[in-house]
């Protein structure tokens, strides 16, 4: 199950989500033949990612920038965007571009030193653009809670698209982060789900003075949650639901 647009359309052209997206898969093109060499992705990789024991014994900081814009393979990279596409645009169109680019940042740091509490002992290279994308999402929930979201859910040979709420897609979103971390050693590798988590509440509390400014619970009433604009409109999906074949 995961998005793949909203009906939220923006304002304005979101210059700086389209610039991350464009830096994210030039970056990732750049190193992309060290795929073929394990060694040699090894080593780029502990050099430009985030190495929680390293930070903890006073190195690498940069790593919590640099780390933002890696990613461990191609459906890492796609998913991450994809996200970013989504929810970037409105954030961008209410904050501005400048205070966007500041607030994706903070969100990836944020996330980064997240990630360096939980599991301060681990060397396992930590990469991904999820926790400050993690940030933009909720920041999307305090601002657009009711803005609707097209999910397609696939279930072995069942594929669907149901629209839903934002922040029912977000909600569970965050939910599988936080017990997902609950029961993750946070030292090994895998997800980081207390970078995604982290990110998501950092998001969140960073948004607090734009939704203040917008009204804050006044635009809640006004627009009741929903978009302050209208809701772009989309063909019925022509995806086909599967369903058992008949013998005769």
């Amino acid at each position: 199950m995961f998005p793949i647009r909203d009906h939220n359309p923006s304002n304005s052209v979101p210059y700086v989500t389209y610039a991350l997206i464009a830096v994210n898969i030039v970056v990732f093109l750049s190193y992309v033949g060290l795929f073929t060499n394990p060694r040699a992705l090894n080593m780029f990789f502990y050099e430009w990612a985030i190495l929680p024991a390293r930070l903890m014994e006073g190195g690498g900081y940069e790593t919590l920038v640099t780390s933002m814009f890696l990613h461990g393979g191609f459906m890492h990279i796609i998913g991450n965007m994809l996200f970013l596409w989504i929810f970037g645009d409105n954030l961008e169109d209410l904050m501005g571009h400048g205070r966007f680019l500041l607030f994706y940042l903070a969100c990836g740091v944020g996330a980064g030193l997240v990630h360096v509490a939980m599991a301060p002992e681990s060397t396992v290279p930590t990469v991904g653009a999820s926790g400050a994308i993690a940030g933009v999402m909720g920041g999307y929930l305090l601002l657009f809670p009711k803005a609707r979201i097209d999910i397609l859910f696939i279930f072995i040979i069942f594929f669907r698209i149901f629209t839903i709420p934002a922040w029912v897609m977000l909600a569970v979103w965050f939910g599988m982060q936080f017990f997902g971390g609950l029961g993750a050693d946070p030292q090994a590798g895998g997800v980081a789900y207390w970078a995604h988590a982290g990110g998501f509440v950092i998001g969140g509390i960073l948004t607090i003075p734009v939704f203040l400014s917008n009204g804050g619970k006044d635009f809640w009433e006004q627009h009741r949650g929903h978009p302050p604009h209208p809701e772009a409109k989309y063909a019925r999906s022509n995806v086909p639901r599967a369903g058992r074949r008949k013998r005769k």
